[in-house]
């Protein structure tokens, strides 16, 4: 449950600034906006990893956009599976800048903060801080996105994005729009973990001893690929958003003969939720 708490917040995190990212164009240059929803996610998951619970996610949120290039959000996590019925993991805040020239290019910087409960045994194991950016090229044909971000924790992580995805925009009526982003992307990152192996060693004419030799390893690999599909309905001030998603894990870190070390994952199908009200 440790890790999958310290992964889901993770990409809770990442998961509210996509959204707010893709929902903020009717956002006026002066005015200040606030706004609040509830999202479900069926699955949570850190690049397709998860634990044997299958948990479940729902987190309300609430945003503070200064202008359309600044917002700050805070979401309280809880968790729900066999072991726990709509647990409190803790709270995710994030702040950051966005841009979208309408043009040719997009990007958003932002600063994750997990926070948690008191007393939690979460608190060591868990996210301390995440720093990332990603920039977006745009046309008419398919859009091309590249991010990087640094993650704090006990160990200082380095995580690097690839995107491709095309929208579709379709004006219902002069207070409706249904939006639909096809997207692929890659995730990958630096993994670090200990390798055990036995060395021999000899002097002479004496004959070798097996030692057991362990060593910490940082390996940058391929995370996972996903596939997935945000819709976004607005209707006036009001938003539902729906995003099913494909993802296939890759690298899992397999400790021998020690399940609990290993990290669980497999090819995985879940969705993520929502309605948002702006004020």
């Amino acid at each position: 449950m440790k890790s999958l708490l310290k992964y889901a917040l993770v990409a809770v995190g990442l998961m509210m600034t996509f959204i707010t990212s893709a929902q903020s164009d009717s956002i006026k240059k002066t005015n200040v906006q606030f706004k609040i929803g509830a999202y479900y996610n069926s699955n949570l998951n850190y690049f397709g990893r998860t634990d044997s619970l299958r948990s479940s996610g729902f987190f309300p949120m609430a945003e503070l956009w200064i202008n359309k290039h600044f917002y700050i959000n805070a979401a309280p996590v809880f968790v729900n599976n066999t072991a726990a019925s709509f647990q409190y993991a803790g709270t995710v805040a994030t702040a950051g800048y966005q841009f979208n020239d309408q043009k040719r290019w997009a990007g958003n910087f932002y600063v994750v903060k997990p926070i948690y409960k008191d007393n939690s045994e979460l608190v060591q194991s868990a996210l301390k801080a995440q720093v990332a950016a990603s920039l977006t090229l745009q046309n008419k044909i398919i859009n091309i996105t590249g991010g990087a971000d640094v993650k704090f924790s006990g160990n200082t992580d380095f995580g690097a994005t690839g995107g491709l995805d095309h929208i579709f925009r379709f004006q219902l009526d002069d207070k409706t729009v249904l939006v639909i982003d096809p997207s692929s992307y890659v995730y990958a990152g630096t993994q670090q973990f200990t390798n055990t192996y036995y060395k021999k060693s000899s002097f002479l004419l004496f004959p070798g001893v097996e030692q057991q030799v362990s060593e910490n390893v940082k390996k940058f690999n391929i995370l996972s690929y996903e596939l997935s599909v945000p819709v976004i309905l607005g209707m006036g001030k009001f938003q539902l958003l729906a995003i099913p998603s494909y993802v296939m894990p890759q690298n899992l870190i397999t400790v021998p003969n020690r399940p609990d070390l290993s990290e669980r994952g497999e090819n995985l199908f879940y969705a993520t939720l929502g309605a948002k009200v702006t004020f």
